[in-house]
């Protein structure tokens, strides 16, 4: 009787969740709204004719290229050659790179005859075989991975300019076309120059840095930020990032504004046009990339998917997908606990990143789940790291967001049984990042038995849609003018190690800064 009431209430949950999914096309539309984005959800539902609707009626937050492009797939999508080839050519002109006419969504433009005029046409547009990346990754103080996606099946060839190491992979249908490449043995606290060649021809050079040695001090920063929607004219935004030189850069959920689990198609479409995108290709090429997720990419806004690995079915699949376009060090448990929280370091500071939505259980009073949890207690115990870094999608403060389950005000035994381990196992040097609220501040959360626990969070890297700075007790800044990142730059080899906060805005301006003093994160 337990076992079919457990079976049941699973049932009734993805019943739940996939009734608030699909119930109503409003549900679709909820959060970072782009005419193409919401376009693209229509023509994944078949629903065609709300395209030209929704286009019309929305101002295009993703541009008029996009919009073009969207036509595009609404016109394959019916078989429509003569409007997809009109539309094709118009989405080129504009600006969109040729090589995503063929790379797609392959589901919709595979549709277009092979040998139809728009075809032709792109075929002799494509200069490239390499249409995404390359992305740098899970760096260490010896070791990179390099990520990319191909046109079509190649041989992928990327080599190491300093240490003559040449990496060689094949690209299939399997993967999305896409492939990791890892070098090791490589020199620590170095720059290393790497060529990538595609089917024998030079497709991209670039450089990245490697990390100082594990367990050692030294200095370096790393940006962190979410809230990326897509919106061509800020896109501008990872140009500036680059400009700061950051060794590392955590995507801390809201990468990509998808809000459609069910459909791969929206999915895919939501990546590709991200990183397609040139300031997006250069940033990435050269900085050591992380991510985690959140709701909007992973299933709707505020999504509570419940504690299965399998209910709702489409997890593992948007997992799938989202492991095809990032190039973390580890993806959670791997395919037996599907998860994005892994942890890694930099010399001697220690990020712990966390999965604040699969396993999410309101009713449970977990947002992690017992393996997420019980890994990051454990990690965090072990570690001897000057800094311990965890990262969260949505933040820890009390009254965040007023009224709202959704950040960690929905999960207070939860929170409070990760403070309290902090306390009683005498865990030294803990400050906490997060995103998800739609600008940067920095906050404090008093402990009156420990020290006092530091709160940076931002979360408005391209978006057009704004939040006002709540006046919690513990707020020490908070800059919501325009787009913006934070930035944190590490000294661990002063007597009393340091990291600097600074919120810098799309056009490069620290708006504030706050140093905090490892001294600041000791017990008395």
């Amino acid at each position: 009787m337990i076992s079919f009431s457990l079976t049941r209430f699973s049932q009734l949950t993805a019943a739940l969740v996939t009734f608030c999914i699909l119930a109503a096309d409003s549900t679709l539309l909820l959060a970072q709204h782009d005419g193409a984005r919401d376009s693209v959800q229509q023509i994944a539902l078949g629903k065609f004719e709300k395209v030209d609707q929704i286009l019309e009626k929305k101002k295009p937050f993703a541009g008029e290229a996009e919009s073009a492009f969207v036509k595009l797939l609404q016109s394959a999508a019916q078989d429509d050659v003569a409007k997809a080839t009109e539309y094709g050519k118009q989405a080129v002109e504009l600006g969109i790179p040729p090589e995503r006419l063929v790379v797609g969504p392959r589901t919709l433009l595979g549709r277009l005859p092979e040998n139809s005029e728009l075809n032709r046409w792109v075929s002799e547009q494509v200069s490239t075989k390499l249409v995404h990346g390359p992305m740098v990754g899970s760096v260490t103080d010896h070791s990179a991975s390099i990520w990319l996606r191909t046109l079509g099946d190649a041989k992928v060839d990327v080599t190491c300019i300093e240490t003559g190491q040449k990496l060689s992979s094949m690209t299939s249908k399997k993967s999305d076309w896409t492939t990791v490449l890892t070098f090791d043995n490589l020199p620590s606290a170095a720059e290393c120059h790497y060529v990538v060649h595609i089917d024998g021809k030079q497709c991209a050079t670039s450089s990245f840095r490697t990390y100082p040695i594990h367990g050692t001090g030294g200095q370096f920063s790393v940006g962190f930020g979410g809230g990326a929607g897509f919106v061509p004219e800020w896109e501008r935004m990872w140009d500036t990032i680059l400009d700061y030189k950051p060794h590392a850069f955590l995507m801390m959920g809201d990468n990509v504004y998808i809000d459609q689990p069910q459909q791969s198609l929206t999915q895919r479409y939501c990546y590709y046009r991200r990183q397609s995108r040139p300031e997006w290709q250069r940033f990435t090429s050269q900085t050591s990339m992380y991510s985690i997720w959140d709701d909007h990419d992973f299933g709707t806004n505020d999504c509570i998917p419940g504690p299965e690995i399998e209910v709702p079915t489409w997890k593992r699949s948007v997992w799938e997908i989202y492991k095809q376009n990032w190039v973390n060090p580890s993806y959670g448990g791997g395919s037996e606990q599907p998860g994005c929280w892994y942890d890694f370091h930099i010399g001697d500071v220690h990020f712990l990143m966390l999965d604040g939505r699969y396993y999410r259980d309101l009713k449970g009073g977990s947002m992690l789940g017992p393996v997420q949890k019980t890994w990051l207690l454990k990690t965090l115990k072990e570690s001897s790291a000057t800094f311990k870094v965890i990262a969260s999608p949505v933040p820890f403060t009390v009254g965040i967001k007023k009224g709202s389950r959704d950040p960690w005000d929905g999960f207070p035994e939860e929170r409070a049984e990760i403070f309290d381990w902090i306390q009683t196992q005498r865990i030294e040097g803990v400050f906490l990042v997060a995103a998800d609220r739609h600008r940067t501040d920095l906050r404090v959360n008093p402990r009156p038995d420990a020290y006092d626990l530091y709160e940076f969070e931002s979360s408005r890297l391209t978006n057009h849609h704004t939040h006002s700075v709540v006046q919690t007790d513990g707020l020490i800044w908070g800059y919501n003018e325009t787009c913006s990142f934070a930035l944190m730059t590490f000294d661990t080899d002063q007597t009393d190690p340091i990291v600097k906060f600074q919120c810098i805005d799309i056009d490069g301006k620290v708006h504030h800064t706050f140093v905090l003093k490892h001294s600041q994160l000791k017990f008395k």
